[in-house]
C-alpha cells in the first residue's frame, strides 16, 4: 500500500467541452461536468480571499471547457468559454470533486433555489 494520492493519467474533453474525463492510476474514472467546474472553481473570483466570501455563481448551464493548459506537475488551468480561467484546480482536488459530486451538486442547486437564481 502507497501514501501516495492517486494520479491522473489521463484528462479528455468530451462532449464538445462540457465533460472533463480523468483516468487515474489507481483505475478510478471521474467524469466532471462542466457546470460543476465553473461553478466550484477554486479561484478567489468564486470562492474569495477567506471565510464566508465564496459568490454563488449562477448562469452556468451552458459553460464549456474551451482549454485545459497545464500547471506544474501538480494541475491544471482550466478556461471556460465564458472567459473565467483564473482557477487552478489541483489533481487532489479534481479528485475530491468527483468523489464529493452528489453531496456538493445537490447543496449547489438548493444553493439556487434558495437564493431565487437559475442554473
Amino acid at each position: 500500500m502507497t501514501d501516495t494520492a492517486p494520479w491522473p493519467l489521463e484528462l479528455r474533453l468530451k462532449d464538445k467541452g462540457h465533460l472533463l474525463v480523468l483516468a487515474f492510476d489507481d483505475g478510478g474514472l471521474i467524469s466532471l461536468p462542466a457546470e460543476y467546474l465553473r461553478v466550484e472553481s477554486p479561484s478567489a473570483e468564486v470562492q474569495g480571499h477567506g471565510p464566508g466570501q465564496r459568490t454563488t455563481q449562477h448562469g452556468k448551464r451552458n459553460v464549456a471547457i474551451a482549454e485545459i493548459v497545464p500547471t506544474g506537475n501538480y494541475a491544471v488551468r482550466l478556461v471556460f468559454d465564458d472567459g473565467h480561467s483564473t482557477g487552478i484546480y489541483g489533481f487532489t482536488y479534481l479528485r475530491e470533486l468527483g468523489l464529493a459530486y452528489d453531496t456538493k451538486w445537490a447543496a449547489y442547486l438548493d444553493e439556487l433555489k434558495a437564493k431565487g437564481l437559475e442554473r
